[in-house]
């Protein structure tokens, strides 16, 4: 069989699938701030913990930071012609709070919001729909160095930066996501230190993740109150789907921990109204201060939840009870395929986060809002960036999608991680996640074929939505 017969085969093979989609569903790409925009010291933007946190030795892979990222800062408009060039119905950005605010409160930078209404408008100019993410883990040090998420006064902070924000963008912004990934900022930042701010503080990190959850309910009313009435506003969570490596009592006890402690420690507060009953006890601290109102805030309505998910975890159970962090997690799993970031590969655990999220929350709306895979992927030096797994890792995935949709999840949307390759936090420069390439030397981009494929997927898309309209 000829290569083009190969082609041909495969092409007819993703528009069936594309076919699988509902009308509207919308395709996009996600990126944040600090890993992509650079220019972290022009037109007043005050100082992150993630600067601060990559200018200390031994943080960050090789000493990497952000200070110039992708230059998106610079090549926004380049950037946005490469959206459409791909097709994309939707863009997921993130607004860097120091960029609006130097020290998190008081003083707006007004070339800040200058950039973000330009990123706006350009984007709606070639028919994107803006999808803004308020707070993507860069934190003015101002607020760090007052105590951070440790405070509750920050939890204040960030709805005043959020009104302030959606009164310049209100009119124009579909989609609103106030805070990325609770567990990360908490657990990551405050718990065991291997991000900004650093802090390795087990009491801490719980204290930080009740502060960001009502950061999040605090913002929703200020949100709303500028928004066009068809704009939906979210959060968006991260998913590791826990699944036992046999079928002893035990396995079975340390998945139910290692469930409540990856999955159900932000989803239970959002949609029920309280924390996993035996989650705090279980990670050894004092559950959190909580004051009287909080949870009615934390669980006020939202439009639509925001699903991030890269893998699952595999639990074995150990004989006396873990701490619900110290579950014993098999890896690597016996003929598992792995991404560069040591990822297992497994689209069927997306399609069961998005079932049981559906079932067990019944949440009105989901869009998985990051999803993709790092891979070493090298620049040939003429325009040409050969990726087949990422080719086939977006397949599958998206297959994995069409599995959700067909037991009934109200799936509304896919946005790849990531658009570019970026500043991939504690790792730096080591690991590219785009579909498109970027030459750090000349900041130049290259799609890659796996840009190159969803441009094409998108296309069949469309183009099988104008076919059952006819």
């Amino acid at each position: 069989m000829s290569i083009a017969d190969e082609l041909r085969i495969q092409t007819g093979t993703d528009r069936a699938l594309a076919a699988r989609f509902p009308q509207g569903f919308l395709w996009g790409a996600a990126t944040a701030s600090y890993q992509i925009e650079g220019a972290v010291n022009e037109d007043g933007r005050g100082v992150s913990i993630w600067d601060t946190f990559a200018a200390t030795p031994g943080k960050v892979f090789q000493g990497d930071n952000g200070s110039v990222a992708a230059n998106h800062y610079h090549q926004m408009a380049e950037d946005v012609d490469l959206m459409a060039q791909l097709g994309l119905g939707a863009y997921r950005f993130s607004i860097a709070w120091p960029r609006i605010q130097p020290d998190g409160r008081g003083a707006v930078i007004a070339a800040g919001l200058d950039f973000y209404e330009r990123l706006v408008d350009t984007l709606l100019a070639k028919g994107i729909q803006p999808f803004a993410t308020l707070y993507h883990w860069d934190l003015p040090q101002q607020l760090e160095d007052e105590g951070g998420w440790l405070k509750r006064e920050t939890a204040y902070a960030f709805a005043d930066y959020a009104e302030l924000v959606a009164k310049r963008l209100g009119d124009r912004v579909a989609g609103w996501i106030t805070i990325n990934e609770p567990w990360c900022i908490a657990y990551l930042g405050y718990g065991i230190g291997i991000h900004a701010p650093g802090k390795r503080d087990r009491q801490g990190c719980v204290e930080a993740g009740h502060h960001v959850m009502l950061a999040h309910g605090l913002a929703l009313p200020r949100i709303r109150a500028y928004v066009n009435a068809s704009a939906k506003v979210g959060i968006t969570l991260n998913f590791s789907p826990a699944y036992p490596a046999d079928e002893r009592p035990e396995t079975q006890r340390d998945m139910a921990l290692a469930d409540d402690f990856g999955n159900r420690w932000f989803t239970d507060p959002l949609f029920k109204g309280h924390y996993p009953e035996h989650l705090f006890e279980a990670l050894g601290v004092n559950s959190p201060t909580i004051e009287e109102g909080d949870m009615a805030l934390i669980s006020a309505p939202i439009d639509f939840l925001g699903v991030n998910n890269y893998s699952r975890v595999v639990v074995r159970g150990l004989e006396k009870p873990p701490l619900a962090d110290a579950c014993h997690i098999v890896a690597p799993i016996p003929g598992a395929c792995y991404t560069e970031m040591g990822w297992e590969i497994f689209p069927q655990g997306l399609t069961d986060i998005l079932v049981w999220l559906h079932q067990e929350y019944a949440v009105p709306a989901l869009y998985v809002t990051e999803n993709g895979a790092a891979f070493v992927d090298t620049w040939d030096g003429n325009g040409h960036v050969s990726d087949p797994r990422r080719v086939d890792y977006l397949r599958d995935h998206i297959e994995a999608l069409t599995k959700a949709l067909e037991q009934g999840v109200a799936l509304e949307g896919y946005f790849v991680w990531s658009l570019m390759d970026n500043f991939e936090w504690a790792e730096g420069y080591s690991k590219r996640f785009g579909v498109v390439y970027i030459d750090y030397a000349t900041q130049q981009r290259i799609v890659k074929d796996s840009g190159h494929w969803y441009a094409d997927f998108i296309r069949e898309y469309q183009q099988t939505q104008m076919e059952k309209r006819a």
